[in-house]
């Protein structure tokens, strides 16, 4: 599979999104599991017009993976064809803020954080992949270019002093965090167990936003897309990251052929009790 990924890397772009499409529709056609979180969430999010298209779009994100991974990060950041927004980032550094940069599984994901990193130091959250044969190629890759934080109580501590330092963060913030790590908070109207270390990073006085690389059409490159957030946040930590889920959601929605409707979203952790929700639509507190 190693020897499989690096020769993926090689191949041009365009190719990787036409066998990456290929793949997508094979991955839906095969997978029951799959098929049905697919279109359970893409009907949860009223976005069933784009459902065959978010199909391709699915294979390719896998796709392009071993390029953006393996390929030398000039390379890979002149695939980066479009840039909007990047005021807001010279604005933090004008003002000798952190940066909180917020990318959901929408579009190439991947590439936002090597697109910054080829400018200035960033620090990612990130698991291990379950993949053994994965794991040298991840490091050998992401790794190199990227000062990663794993997912736990040392890899916050990472990500803390990167901010103090007034460096720059990301995180997927609709991955489902582990048990503790979050807070049931709606997602596109449905309750979700949602990780809360964003807005608690938000506290650090960093500059939080919203980011995604909308894949173009014929493998022709990205474009990266920076927003902030629509107001600042406010109220309990539960609203918080509800205000939060509520700007991706309409991020989301901007493109939502591109963000990965197969993904459990609204799995349940082990060891986490689902909440009871009030009529305010969160969960009671204290």
């Amino acid at each position: 599979m190693a020897a499989l990924f690096r020769l993926l890397a090689r191949l041009p772009l365009p190719l990787l999104h036409n066998i990456g499409a290929l793949a997508g529709w094979i991955a839906y056609l095969a997978s029951p599991t799959y098929r049905r979180h697919f279109q359970q969430n893409i009907a949860q999010a009223g976005q069933r017009r784009a459902r065959w298209a978010a199909v391709a779009e699915a294979g390719k994100s896998i796709l392009e993976l071993p390029r953006i991974w393996l390929r030398p990060q000039q390379e890979v950041v002149r695939g980066v064809v479009r840039v909007s927004g990047w005021d807001l980032v010279e604005a933090a550094w004008a003002e000798n803020r952190g940066i909180l940069f917020l990318t959901p599984h929408l579009g190439c994901f991947e590439i936002t954080a090597q697109y910054y990193a080829a400018q200035r130091p960033i620090t990612v959250l990130y698991r291990e992949p379950k993949q053994r044969w994965l794991r040298p190629l991840l490091a050998a890759g992401r790794g190199a270019q990227l000062q990663l934080a794993a997912a736990d109580l040392g890899g916050v501590r990472r990500l803390l002093k990167a901010l103090r330092q007034k460096e720059a963060v990301g995180m997927l913030p609709d991955q489902v965090p582990g048990s503790g790590e979050g807070v049931w908070v709606p997602f596109f109207g449905r309750p979700a167990y949602t990780m809360s270390l964003a807005a608690r990073l938000a506290e650090t006085g960093a500059s939080v936003l919203l980011a995604y690389a909308e894949r173009l059409p014929y493998g022709v490159g990205y474009h990266l897309r920076l927003q902030r957030l629509s107001a600042p946040l406010a109220g309990s930590l539960a609203e918080r990251v509800a205000q939060l889920n509520g700007e991706l959601e309409g991020l989301i929605s901007q493109c939502p052929s591109q963000y990965l409707w197969g993904y459990n979203r609204y799995k349940v952790p082990a060891g986490v009790t689902v909440a009871r929700f009030a009529r305010s639509g969160y969960p009671p507190g204290p």
